[in-house]
């Protein structure tokens, strides 16, 4: 569960070869895909992926991949594990700018971060009055033994605040440029050497609006990919620790739905802590492992990305304008974790309200509504939904949900479709 307000503020494994058979990969595109200038946005939204051999280097190595080559000072940090010293090094980028006022900010990560080093992902905005702080935007380790993983709570200026994991802007402070800084620690005189594979950041400014207008589609329209389904709900009272389960763990649910997809889950050696008559051990794991101890959940957006980057997946979160463009992504075999709020009439066929839940889109039904892998449902069996397209749409693009905010995981050699023509790169 992910908690929403307005702007923010307040499985059985599948193989790659099964997945080349998919008729995603045979629906022929529409005319309207094909058009080169798409119809007019409210949406302003850009993702821009960080070229690490540019900007300022102190002790790493940047190419491709940013890794710790020498440290360059130590800090003493403490938290509910007591007080440590680590050395660090550290990437500064250069300034990107956006190309419109950006609202908010959302920055997104894999890495490798082994045993005894974690890092830290920052950012500073520029709007036309001057340039913002530095705000930490996530302090991430893959285990929960070095560090508590953890969002940073308590960062508000004139400029914005930093709610969970997501820079807003103050009003009359929206961004037009910023910057990403990391900091890799790991423990003094030590070989460990964490390497950042993918950063990037999605700007974005989200009009003020209490309905949407459904898109038109037709280019997934048939399709359904083959994901696994897990229900968050058998795991009502699991591992009180870490959130409890039940509805408190529809994001990793949804991302373990979504692992699963590209055959990628915890082995039974990884699971081997979970109670034997779990269920769903891989969901009891992906909770723990994407738990963030100040959000006091396992709703974090950037967090659920960066544990698809454990087992080798690029993840990243973003917003979608419209489910047009969802279905690009549905076409090219690549599954979507959405993020919206609702009351039970706005969403027919969901028997619940929520202030805030994650669920799998899986494809569309011919004539174009939402087929969903709802882990908010009584048991695995039970998962899969039709939603109706203009209902699914609206709860999940206005402003007072999510404003189209998706997690989008796939291998390296899986690429990702072509963006809307026309408009700013979204993924």
């Amino acid at each position: 569960m992910r908690v929403l307000t307005a702007f923010l503020t307040a499985f059985l494994p599948v193989s790659l070869s099964a997945l080349l058979t998919t008729s995603a990969l045979t629906v022929p595109a529409t005319a309207a895909e094909a058009a080169t200038k798409p119809p007019p946005s409210p949406v302003d939204v850009v993702y821009q992926r960080a070229h690490f051999g540019p900007g300022v280097r102190e002790g790493v190595k940047a190419g491709d991949t940013l890794s710790f080559a020498a440290p360059v000072g130590t800090i003493s940090y403490t938290d509910a594990l007591g007080t440590k010293t680590w050395e660090y090094a550290r990437w500064t980028g250069r300034e990107q700018q956006v190309g419109f006022a950006a609202t908010e900010l959302v920055a997104s990560w894999n890495a490798d971060v082994p045993a005894g080093s974690w890092l830290q992902v920052e950012m500073r905005g520029r709007h036309a009055a001057g340039q913002t702080k530095w705000y930490v935007l996530g302090r991430w380790a893959y285990g929960d033994e070095d560090i508590r993983r953890t969002s940073l709570s308590g960062q508000r200026d004139a400029d914005g605040t930093v709610s969970v994991d997501t820079f807003v802007a103050a009003a009359g402070k929206a961004i037009t440029a910023y910057q990403l800084r990391v900091t890799l620690y790991r423990a003094p005189g030590s070989a460990v050497k964490p390497v950042v594979r993918t950063l990037g950041a999605m700007a974005s400014a989200v009009p003020d609006r209490a309905t949407v207008p459904v898109s038109p589609g037709g280019s997934a329209w048939g399709v359904e990919l083959p994901v696994p389904r897990r229900s968050q709900n058998v795991h009502e009272g699991h591992y009180p620790e870490w959130d409890g389960g039940g509805e408190a763990w529809c994001s990793p649910t949804s991302t373990t739905m979504v692992l699963g997809y590209w055959g990628k889950w915890p082995s039974k050696q990884d699971t081997s802590w979970v109670d034997p008559s779990d269920p769903d051990p891989e969901v009891d794991y992906a909770a723990r492992y994407t738990y963030d101890y100040a959000y006091e959940g396992a709703g974090n957006w950037p967090f659920n990305a960066a544990y698809a980057g454990r087992y080798g997946l690029e993840g990243f979160v973003t917003r979608l304008r419209s489910l047009t463009e969802m279905e690009r992504l549905i076409r090219a075999g690549i599954p979507v974790v959405t993020s919206q709020s609702f009351k039970a009439e706005e969403l027919p066929g969901a028997g619940y309200s929520t202030n805030g839940h994650l669920m799998v889109i899986v494809g569309f039904t011919a004539n174009g509504d939402v087929i969903a892998n709802d882990p908010a449902s009584p048991d695995d069996d039970a998962v899969r939904h039709v939603y109706p397209r203009a209902n699914f749409e609206n709860v999940w693009l206005r402003s007072t949900g999510s404003g189209g905010i998706v997690y989008v995981i796939h291998p390296k050699n899986h690429p990702l479709p072509p963006t809307t023509p026309g408009l700013p790169a979204n993924w």
